[in-house]
């Protein structure tokens, strides 16, 4: 056999250098499936801009003076914004941020002369932190995001994406128009096919948090099953409040500021009573269905989850009561088996809002709280609920002790199980390519005979290469 000239050696080389670079490439992430993230109720940006129809409330709220930071079409940050926590641009930000319900169109709308939009969508940026200027402050899913690349080798933007949506609107009962949120589950269905067709086509994990895992139930229930098992590997839901909370019925009722003692809670409540998505997190009867459990008690009458139509006319937001009845009461009737595999991760052992006690104040004031076991924001029965509510074929519970609704996006214990949950996930593609080191070796095998005489030099660098490549893997 004739001996190949330098140029044949150097060509060889060349070819050989360049496959191994991209299978270098493609064995990143390439024992995983792809991965999307879906945030939970305010757990990404949300963006705004004001037109000519808006009319600021007062001075303070004028688009020229607050906020002071926009890009040069106008476009600013509306959730997260740091100024939100000083008054009076809380009540800037209250009315900016409210939803209306129109009858005639039997959906919600922003407020008039505010438009919103998501930014980065199929990114995770928007969710990794709620303020970049504040990260450490405003961190959401950064511990989440570093975790799975640290442990599982995922890569971001490529194998773990994404999907922020805005948390204000939700979905409705059949019959309703839901134009918002509707129109995100299209986009989430168009990133779910276009991220399996970029990564070999692989079927996708669906993690969410908190009230995304409503969209995702919701997104599944209304996927066709030929479509959900070429598409969806399995869904892993944290925190998940399927059934509400009574933490939630206190939201509604005297406003809630998440533990911030500077602001005032009745001048967001509003805003909070006006969200969509809010009405969807009281809770249900399927759930707290114990006639005889109060879920709030005042003076003069009591409420259980079958009369929420008549506590929310009490608190004085009658407006709220239709749109109550005849979408998200059907909403929470209609669900059926996601269809696929579910893997449900939650804290517990923490103080959970049970029952809220008013006094003569009335709902103005801050109730006295009983509390009960739950991740601190969703009641234990809540998180456990899904199996009770729905039909699931491949369901694992997975309950961590000590760890709170939103600690469980970065507390070290919670994280090793969530990667722990996803490796097991991947191992079926981990064993496929168990077969790819024997393939290399008659490679370097094959390319030694054909290049007899700098066999040592070749097989020197091939070795190298692919020895560079297992590592990476």
């Amino acid at each position: 056999m004739n001996k190949p000239t330098s140029l044949h050696l150097v060509a060889i080389i060349a070819m050989l250098i360049t496959a191994t670079m991209t299978l270098m490439c493609q064995a990143t992430g390439s024992n995983v499936h792809p991965l999307i993230l879906i945030p939970g109720n305010g757990g990404n940006q949300l963006e705004a801009r004001l037109d000519r129809d808006y009319k600021p409330s007062s001075i303070w709220c004028s688009s020229w003076l607050y906020p002071a930071r926009k890009k040069s079409d106008g476009w600013f940050r509306l959730w997260f914004d740091a100024a939100v926590l000083f008054s009076p641009f809380t009540k800037c930000f209250n009315e900016r941020m409210m939803l209306y319900y129109d009858a005639d169109l039997d959906d919600y709308q922003n407020a008039p002369g505010v438009q919103t939009r998501i930014s980065h969508f199929g990114s995770t940026k928007s969710l990794l932190y709620l303020d970049p200027r504040l990260r450490d402050a405003t961190s959401y899913m950064s511990h989440l995001v570093k975790a799975l690349e640290k442990g599982c080798g995922y890569v971001n933007d490529q194998t773990i994406l994404g999907a922020p949506y805005d948390f204000r609107y939700g979905l409705a009962g059949s019959g309703h128009s839901t134009r918002v949120a509707s129109k995100y589950l299209q986009d989430l269905k168009q990133l779910v096919e276009k991220t399996s067709s970029e990564n070999d086509g692989k079927p996708v994990i669906l993690l969410s948090h908190s009230l995304g895992g409503l969209f995702i139930l919701h997104f599944l229930n209304r996927s066709s099953p030929s479509w959900r098992r070429k598409y969806i590997k399995h869904f892993v839901a944290l925190s998940t409040p399927w059934g509400g909370t009574v933490e939630q019925m206190r939201t509604f009722a005297s406003g809630n500021t998440l533990g911030v003692p500077i602001v005032n809670p009745l001048l967001v409540r509003p805003q909070q009573r006006s969200s969509e998505s809010n009405q969807w997190l009281l809770p249900h009867s399927k759930v707290f269905h114990d006639r005889t459990k109060p879920l709030v008690v005042t003076p003069g009458v009591s409420y259980t989850a079958y009369e929420m139509e008549w506590f929310l006319a009490d608190i004085g937001f009658s407006q709220g009561v239709e749109p109550y009845k005849t979408r998200v009461l059907p909403l929470t009737e209609e669900m059926v088996t996601p269809g696929v595999p579910v893997t449900c991760i939650y804290g517990k052992g923490v103080d959970t809002p049970e029952v809220l006690v008013y006094g003569g104040g009335g709902f103005d004031e801050q109730p006295d709280i009983k509390y009960g076991d739950g991740d601190g924001t969703v009641n234990m029965v809540s998180l456990a609920a899904l199996e009770l509510i729905h039909k699931v074929e491949s369901l694992k519970t997975v309950e961590i002790g000590g760890v709170s609704h939103t600690s469980i996006l970065k507390d070290e214990i919670a994280l090793k199980e969530i990667v722990k949950q996803i490796k097991i996930i991947n191992s079926g593609l981990a064993k496929s390519r168990q077969g790819q080191s024997t393939s290399q070796v008659e490679i370097v095998r094959l390319i030694q005979r054909l290049c007899i005489c700098d066999s040592c030099m070749l097989s020197s660098l091939i070795n190298e290469l692919f020895s560079s490549q297992h590592t990476s893997q």
